[in-house]
């Protein structure tokens, strides 16, 4: 007979696997609102494997689609390595074209490209979103708190409130880029509505995704203020990420000070700015008087491209025509701002905005002898350092493999090569001829590039933040000489 007062060892419940939450959803005995709770433990339980699975799906389809007759403006269907490329380009919204968009695809294949570039902005925030409320599961209650502060919901299994905030916050800024684009698209095209419709819904879609496909074949159109300021406006907001639109609407609507942003927001923006004023100071001093850019431009226009080359290369990659008429310190320079990209949970790519300060306010801490790193009187844990530098280490490695690989193939210089090896990894957008129908390698090591761009950084993110089980042993700690 076991004594009084004996304790059982407490039961511990098994977290539903992913067989099981399968089988809940499509029971037939759920009602609808356990049937939600049950897709919404399924998105938290494995963000990281249904975002490879939602990109791959939506890459296969749109390779199938864009290789129809009916997507070419062309008898015959289009080559299915040029179909593949496109469709990798559009969702993964990095937007280097090898073909003509407006004379190589009809109105069909321009569409299925729109709604993939779509598709892939949405998905790419809509999984980070979904991984930062699967990892804020197993933080602490205050840290829970504000992470679904941040988010948009009022509590952390609330997933179908940050998909509205994500799917609103995209829209919104989509549809005041179409109304801010139509006046001057409308005159463009000499009172055309249908055709300014078009231009003004493909280009507002690909600004805020920043993806460099174009209605107008050349994207051209940027050129002018009327349309080139609204896209750029656009696509800045895009490269800042949803959480950091998010807090400053609610700052502007309730009136908080600076000081009390996010601590994520702040350093978006103040990185950003820094950023911004640095390739505009650069682009000044190297490219202002260079002639094959600007033979006979009045000094409108020279501002203009300033600022457009200060915000665009970092993500949007419109307009190429000037690119190949850059000299080569910028063209390193343009290769350094794509490797850093835009803001977390952003349209944007590259190591981001935030990952650049956090490595910087490593360097300091170590430098002035400080153990923690610190920010805006806050104390960054040290996870997130650990995903800085790994994001960083995977992002320059591929870069360099990349880059080498590419030289092999074309026989192109160092500068070409890193310019198209950032910006497909980065997802900038922009070319310098390295991309080459003509050339299948080249067409397999880029998009391959993009595919790693695009769902790298959501991986590596979501594999460190994740829990993991206590070490079971802890060797004895010993120093190393390093630097």
């Amino acid at each position: 007979m076991e004594p009084s007062n004996s304790r059982k060892p407490p039961i511990r419940r098994r977290a539903p696997h992913g067989t099981d939450l399968w089988r809940a959803l499509v029971d037939p005995d759920q009602d609808l609102s356990a049937r939600r709770r049950v897709l919404s433990d399924l998105l938290l339980a494995y963000p990281g494997r249904l975002t490879i699975i939602y990109f791959i799906t939506l890459v296969v389809i749109a390779t199938v689609l864009l290789t129809l007759p009916v997507s070419s403006r062309s008898p015959g269907s289009t080559d299915p390595l040029t179909a593949f490329y496109t469709a990798v380009s559009a969702l993964s919204t990095c937007g280097i074209p090898i073909v003509n968009s407006t004379e190589h695809w009809s109105v069909f294949g321009q569409c299925v490209i729109l709604v993939s570039v779509q598709l892939g902005g949405l998905g790419v925030m809509t999984f980070a979103s979904l991984i930062m409320l699967a990892t804020a599961r197993h933080l602490r209650a205050s840290q829970r708190l504000r992470t679904a502060n941040e988010l948009g919901a009022s509590a952390l299994g609330e997933t179908k409130d940050v998909l509205a905030v994500v799917f609103a916050t995209t829209f919104i800024i989509e549809g005041i880029t179409f109304a801010a684009l139509f006046p001057g698209l409308f005159s463009i095209n000499k009172g055309d509505w249908g055709q300014t419709a078009w231009e003004a819904l493909f280009y507002a879609v690909s600004a805020y995704n920043n993806t460099g496909f174009t209605p107008d074949a050349a994207g051209l159109h940027v050129s002018n203020p009327a349309v080139g300021l609204p896209i750029l406006l656009s696509a800045f907001c895009g490269t800042l990420g949803f959480p950091v639109l998010l807090n400053l609407a609610r700052a502007c609507r309730h009136r908080i000070p600076p000081r009390r942003w996010q601590l994520h927001t702040k350093l978006t923006l103040v990185t950003t700015f820094a950023l911004v004023l640095c390739s505009l100071l650069w682009y000044v001093a190297v490219e202002w008087n260079n002639p094959r850019l600007y033979a006979d431009a009045d000094l409108g226009v020279k501002i203009q491209a300033a600022l457009s080359a200060a915000v665009m290369p970092r993500s949007a990659g419109f307009d190429l025509s000037w690119v190949p008429e850059l000299s080569d310190p910028t063209r390193v320079f343009m290769s350094m701002l794509m490797f850093i990209g835009g803001g977390s949970s952003s349209t944007a790519g590259g190591i981001r905005v935030t990952t650049l300060a956090v490595l910087v306010l490593t360097c300091r801490a170590a430098l002035t002898g400080h153990g923690d790193v610190t920010a805006f009187r806050r104390r960054l844990p040290m996870r997130v350092v650990m995903m800085a530098i790994s994001v960083t280490l995977i992002f320059a490695l591929l870069t360099f493999a990349a880059s080498l690989a590419l030289m092999f193939v074309t026989g192109k210089p160092l500068s070409d090569v890193l310019f198209e090896a950032c910006s497909a990894l980065s997802l900038g957008g922009y070319s310098v001829g390295v991309a080459n129908a003509q050339e299948p390698a080249t067409l397999v090591i880029l998009a391959l590039l993009m595919i790693a761009g695009r769902i790298g950084p959501t991986s590596v993110v979501y594999a460190i933040s994740r829990p993991h089980a206590t070490e079971a042993l802890r060797y004895p700690e010993e120093s190393i000489i390093v630097g």
